[in-house]
């Protein structure tokens, strides 16, 4: 299950502005790499619509069915906002909506046969 947390205004490769989602997963126990110790966390991800700036507003706090998962992607320069740190990721956080997966995995296997 994901939460909308907030709306963001971005951007297409054309140029032209849409609204997206801020989903947030449910708290997860993650282990420190550095300390060893189990601290909580929530994952993020970002989501595009085809709704105006009111209807995308309006989801937020709704909830939906789905999880955000770790996908690998090609190298890139990310600026921790915090802290001024740039570090490189070859990974983003991707929601998922596990009935369209399987949808269209059922797909891919009639297809094939």
């Amino acid at each position: 299950m994901v939460t909308v947390k907030e709306i963001k205004k971005a951007e297409n490769s054309n140029g032209e502005e849409f609204y997206g989602l801020i989903v947030q997963s449910g708290a997860m126990p993650v282990k420190s790499q550095q300390t060893g110790r189990i601290y909580f966390t929530a994952k993020t991800a970002f989501v595009a619509t085809t709704f105006d700036e009111s209807t995308a507003s309006s989801l937020i706090g709704a909830e939906f069915e789905g999880i955000i998962k770790k996908v690998p992607t090609a190298p890139y320069e990310y600026t921790i906002e915090e802290t001024g740190e740039i570090i490189q990721l070859s990974h983003s956080w991707e929601y998922i909506d596990p009935a369209l997966e399987m949808e269209e995995q059922v797909v891919e296997e009639a297809t094939v046969i």
